[in-house]
């Protein structure tokens, strides 16, 4: 029955927003990309710089080189977490295949949108846990480090934060681990780790050019100044902002330099801006001038750097099934990555919405045959379009009738012992079934029970003592008819159920 329900769950991700999922994860990889590569150079920097004058440079070298050894050490083991998940989505055959013919076996996962794994893995068995003291033990030291840049150290604790979250399932706060993985697709649960390993490299790539810039480099390197771009992410939402800090090492703290980008002088801090209007990987060059303090002239280094802006994303996931029903409240959950709930807006086309606590309830009219759901986020102080999804509108399914003794619910022609049967505390139930996918209220008003032609009715869900009476007289191998069941639904009406027909063991 488990594997049944998940995989109807499974359906409520859409292919479109998990292959939204995987164009972001293929963004976060080319930008993790272009952090290797200027973290590869920082380190060659720094220790050519530490070749021409160990006693200046050492101290803080020995620290970079602890920095780098830490983030490896995080950033593969986050990897190792991915692999894992894959693995058990995909298996193990599948998993080797793409990791001989792609080195990466997280890419093109197949099983992207199973919504059991994730779970199993990182909460279940325990491995979230370890996952979010790993990262704290690397944001607390890495924070600690830059501990003289207040910008530096509030940035590392926030883009390394694993403090408790917000869980739609249980209502409540609820650990790192949960918040992140509970309920959540291999597809999107992927993309945030890649997400995390992204900020392990970035953090990894300012705290080395915090280091290099604490031996006061620019004494020791007058003949490798070098210009870096340090964006605060490489991926941006359409709608959003791109923003960069451009930074020359080395240069005289007396000297002001000039920036410049595609021919534009820029502020005299450095940073650049790009509003994001359209999707797609974005370059840009420039240059910056600069006093040389032997010639007592201006000298410009060029530099290049690019960025992804991606079409916004939001995942919107039915509770309860993949379709809605008229006449009953249904229950969503509705989040966009990277946003709090606090900056997302929802409207909803042909229903009723409301929120409770972190779900959205939402009751179709009575007359329309689809709702749909638009969503909005709140991105640098504008409201932008996140996405869509159209939802049919069924009436609610007719429910069965079962006899139910103790844990156990008996279905019609079913034997059954005398001892459940005169069980003052068993009941009439109307329910869809151990293997039905929705459990609504529904409330037996009454039924009639008929006994070798007699009729005797209830009104209620429990045998009366006269039926009771009656049902203990009777021999083993009797038909017990329970018929003309009234149930009333939770959209109010009342509902004849079929007979419930059971022999007596």
């Amino acid at each position: 029955m488990y594997l049944v329900l998940t995989a109807m769950l499974a359906l409520n991700v859409s292919a479109d927003i998990l292959n939204g999922f995987s164009l972001v994860d293929n963004s976060l990889h080319s930008s993790i990309s272009a952090s290797n590569t200027r973290n590869a150079k920082l380190y060659r920097d720094f220790q050519a710089a530490n070749a021409d004058n160990p006693e200046k440079t050492q101290e803080w070298f020995d620290k970079a080189v602890e920095v780098r050894l830490r983030a490896d050490s995080l950033y593969n083991y986050i990897q190792k977490f991915k692999e894992d998940i894959v693995t058990l989505a995909d298996g193990q055959k599948a998993v080797d295949a793409r990791r001989a013919t792609e080195g990466d076996p997280t890419l093109h996962i197949e099983g992207n949108s199973n919504l059991d794994v994730t779970g199993q893995y990182a909460i279940v068995e325990g491995n979230g846990a370890i996952l979010k003291s790993m990262v704290a033990y690397f944001r607390d030291y890495a924070a600690e480090l830059a501990e003289n840049d207040a910008e530096l150290h509030d940035a590392i604790l926030k883009s390394l934060a694993t403090e408790r979250g917000y869980n739609n399932h249980l209502k409540d706060s609820c650990d790192w681990e949960i918040a992140v993985f509970d309920n959540m697709p291999v597809g999107a649960s992927i993309t945030i780790l890649t997400k995390l390993q992204n900020d392990v490299r970035s953090s990894e790539s300012q705290l080395i050019q915090y280091l290099m810039d604490r031996t006061d480099a620019g004494d020791l390197r007058v003949n490798k100044l070098n210009a870096y771009v340090i964006p605060n992410s490489n991926y941006v939402i359409r709608g959003g902002k791109y923003t960069a800090q451009i930074i020359l090492a080395a240069v005289d703290s007396t000297q002001r330099p000039e920036y410049y980008v595609e021919g534009q002088r820029i502020n005299d801090h450095g940073i650049y801006e790009a509003a994001a209007t359209s999707v797609g990987l974005k370059k840009y060059s420039g240059w910056i001038s600069y006093m040389d303090p032997s010639s007592g002239t201006m000298q410009n280094l060029q530099f290049q750097s690019e960025y992804s802006v991606s079409e916004p994303a939001v995942t919107i996931s039915n509770n309860d099934l993949n379709i809605m029903y008229r006449g009953y409240e249904n229950k969503f959950s509705i989040s966009v990555p990277g946003v709090s709930n606090d900056k997302i807006k929802v409207s909803a086309t042909g229903a009723s919405l409301t929120q409770h606590g972190g779900d959205w309830i939402i009751k179709p009219n009575e007359t329309t045959k689809s709702v749909t759901i638009n969503v909005t986020a709140e991105l640098d102080g504008k409201m932008q379009p996140m996405g869509s999804r159209e939802y049919r509108v069924k009436a609610l399914p007719k429910p069965g009738a079962y006899f139910k003794s103790g844990e156990t619910e008996y279905a019609t022609d079913s034997k059954i012992s005398r001892g459940a049967l005169l069980n003052t505390a068993s009941t009439i139930v109307a329910s869809y079934g151990p293997d039905g996918l929705l459990d609504l209220p529904f409330q037996i008003t009454s039924f009639k029970l008929n006994v070798n032609g007699m009729f005797m009715e209830s009104r209620g869900n429990k045998f009366t003592k006269e039926q009771l009476d009656r049902l203990g007289k009777l021999k083993v191998g009797a038909m017990v008819v329970i018929n003309d069941i009234r149930a009333k639904g939770p959209d109010g009406k009342d509902t004849r159920l079929s007979p419930v027909i059971l022999y007596l063991n």
